[in-house]
């Protein structure tokens, strides 16, 4: 009996499905690279697993050993540093390339009719993509990790009905214990990442369901397409392998360092959240936090149900373009809030 008969009785595959899957056809304009925006943050989240998986064999979920157990990894182990600074890189790249990618797809009209599910999807990754960042820079517990766990404590407990259960459950009391360090080991290492897994792989799903929206740029270019296998992949390898070297040129250059150990005794002049957290940590210095709380959630749900205001909109001649414009107009507010918070901090130092 050969080989491939003896695979085919046990593992029943049609070979036709594989053929139809690597000939699929990808319109033309995605022969240029920052047209797959899409497939970045998968690559970068593959980083992230191994490089976390090699971390958490030396990383302790203690608040007596954390900080103790990060600097062992980044002063001992053999290129600790560097797997470090590589999952730190990653992590900004992957949560930059996911606004990116959103961006890209609203400023093009992407998420519309039949797009709407999967447009709701993607906000939930982002959601999602931002937490897991939060809670990997919480596990270090150094000052940064114990004051910005102490301001999503309180940005928690000012949400309606709700907030006060939620940080409860976070901090599992009124301040930030044990047991809010191991709440953050679980939800980054464990929940957060099945949760990435599961809508991006519903995502992924849809888009092949539906197919990837066509833009025809000139009359040559109209209904052109090219097929998955090999054009479209030796793409995303391309982009794989320069994201590779990009990462290990930051992880070189700026490889990931460690602030003071967390002390609840001594609050720092300037808490300092990461970069993605910049323009709700603007917000929050110029309103309130109940005010920052509630344009926040606001903010999400207009994204979340975007698809339908849209089509709202559409409906009005007078307002049929205006979803370009305000989508213009929300990116300028997110860099001009994000840089002002930025010149700020380093003002302030």
């Amino acid at each position: 009996m050969s080989v491939k008969k003896w695979l085919n009785e046990r593992v029943p595959i049609d070979p036709d499905f594989f053929k139809a899957f690597s000939s699929e056809p990808v319109p033309d304009h995605l022969r240029h690279w920052w047209w797959c925006l899409g497939g970045t943050p998968m690559y970068l989240f593959i980083v992230q697993i191994i490089t976390g998986l090699l971390l958490s064999m030396y990383y302790i979920p203690s608040v007596d050993h954390a900080y103790d157990s990060v600097k062992n990894i980044s002063e001992n182990v053999n290129f600790g540093w560097y797997i470090r600074s590589i999952h730190k890189w990653s992590a900004n790249f992957m949560i930059a390339s996911v606004i990116l990618h959103m961006i890209r797809v609203f400023i093009t009209g992407s998420y519309r009719k039949p797009r709407e599910v999967n447009w709701m999807i993607g906000t939930f990754l982002l959601v999602i993509t931002l937490l897991t960042g939060f809670s990997g820079y919480s596990l270090i517990f150094e000052q940064l990790s114990y004051w910005g766990l102490t301001v999503a404590g309180n940005l928690l407990n000012a949400v309606p009905l709700i907030g006060g259960v939620l940080a409860s459950f976070i901090k599992d009391g009124d301040s930030i214990s044990q047991f809010t360090l191991s709440r953050m080991y679980v939800f980054h290492a464990a929940l957060l990442p099945m949760l990435l897994v599961f809508f991006l792989t519903i995502h992924v799903a849809l888009m092949h369901l539906l197919g990837i929206t066509k833009f025809s740029f000139d009359e040559k270019s109209k209904g052109k397409t090219f097929p998955f296998i090999p054009d479209h992949l030796f793409t995303e390898i391309i982009i794989a392998i320069i994201l590779m070297i990009l990462l290990s040129f930051m992880a070189i250059t700026f490889p990931a360092g460690l602030e003071d150990k967390a002390n609840p005794l001594i609050t720092p002049p300037h808490i300092k959240p990461e970069w993605y957290f910049y323009f709700t940590f603007r917000v929050l210095k110029i309103t309130s936090i109940s005010a920052a709380v509630l344009i926040m959630g606001a903010a999400f749900f207009i994204m979340f149900l975007w698809p339908f205001i849209d089509n709202r909109l559409r409906k009005n001649k007078k307002t049929s373009e205006a979803s370009v414009y305000i989508g213009i107009a929300a990116v300028f507010l997110l860099c001009g809030l994000t840089l002002w918070e930025a010149i700020a901090l380093f003002l302030s130092h």
